[in-house]
């Protein structure tokens, strides 16, 4: 049993898309729909940067999403293939879902990268500059995270933002509260504590007004029933409910991704395979979050011709 799986922000980088938009029209017009959408040529951004404007939020997450969904048609147009056919969950990390989302044809194309630059411009104003802050804890199970931001925050927000495998969390909140959870690293038993940089810390209840903004947008869009079960990051399970998935949508804005978890009950749902496309940031993770799952990912017209080719 196999799962697609979808990489969430940082996985951005200068040059992204160009080579596969040369070699395939199908993934031209992903990158062509998401310009018209958008109203701006996002794409001449992915190609030639500056990478400062492609790694601002509100385009980085469309144009990851816009990269992933290109790689995922051109597969199955190279293969043949269906999503439905050969997958039998999707999942993305953050705004993997909703990558995820469109590529099971629960959001059009055109309103994904909506939403997702509605959801980047959300939340960057949620919370003033250099207010915020996240760290990457390595090093780290849940538990010591947990324990970590309780005792860092201090009155202020500090709380887990990412589960991302058994020795990698992140933590979010107060500038002053991440601060103090860095220099506590140590006695909490954690290797490092590492400053990211992102411009909002993201997933903590510092982005509610995002998520409301969200609610907002969501309430106006209508999301079909995916065509397999979309694992939500919030609840670590799968849902097939248009409106449920509305919910877990603006849940997410302030709710923990739990990756880790996600990947342990794919597993336990039968999957023994997992294929991300666009990146290789997750692959990794379900491979130290699981055992005996095969991961594979796909970036190039190299990658999706050896998977087809094998399937």
């Amino acid at each position: 049993m196999r799962a697609f799986i979808f990489p969430g922000q940082g996985s951005q980088k200068v040059g992204m898309g160009q080579e596969l938009a040369s070699q395939s029209d199908i993934a031209k017009a992903v990158f062509d729909e998401v310009d018209e959408a958008l109203g701006q040529n996002l794409f001449a951004l992915m190609c030639d940067g500056p990478e400062d404007e492609l790694t601002l939020t509100e385009n980085a997450q469309p144009a990851i999403m816009a990269n992933a969904i290109a790689t995922l048609r051109v597969a199955e147009a190279e293969g043949g293939i269906a999503l439905a056919d050969k997958a039998a969950f999707v999942a993305g990390h953050s705004l993997g879902e909703y990558t995820a989302l469109c590529a099971a044809g629960a959001l059009d194309l055109q309103t994904t990268a909506k939403l997702l630059k509605l959801r980047g411009m959300a939340m960057q104003a949620a919370v003033p500059v250099g207010e915020g802050s996240m760290a990457a804890l390595l090093g780290a199970d849940i538990e010591k995270a947990e324990a970590l931001a309780k005792a860092a925050a201090e009155g202020e927000i500090c709380t887990v933002a990412n589960d991302n495998d058994p020795g990698q969390v992140v933590i979010s909140g107060h500038k002053g509260a991440i601060e103090r959870a860095i220099a506590m690293v140590k006695d909490h038993g954690i290797k490092r504590g590492i400053p990211l940089p992102v411009s909002a810390p993201f997933h903590c209840p510092l982005m509610q007004p995002a998520a409301d903004s969200m609610a907002e947008a969501l309430d106006e869009v209508e999301i079909a029933t995916p065509s397999v079960p979309v694992f939500a990051n919030v609840r670590a399970a799968p849902t097939l409910n248009p409106d449920e998935i509305r919910a877990l949508l603006v849940e997410q804005v302030t709710g923990r991704v739990r990756w880790r978890e996600t990947a342990i009950n794919m597993a336990a749902a039968g999957v023994t395979e997992t294929v991300e496309f666009g990146g290789k940031v997750l692959t990794p993770m379900v491979g130290r979050s699981t055992d005996g799952v095969t991961t594979t990912s796909i970036i190039s017209l190299d990658d999706i011709k050896g998977w087809t080719g094998s399937l």
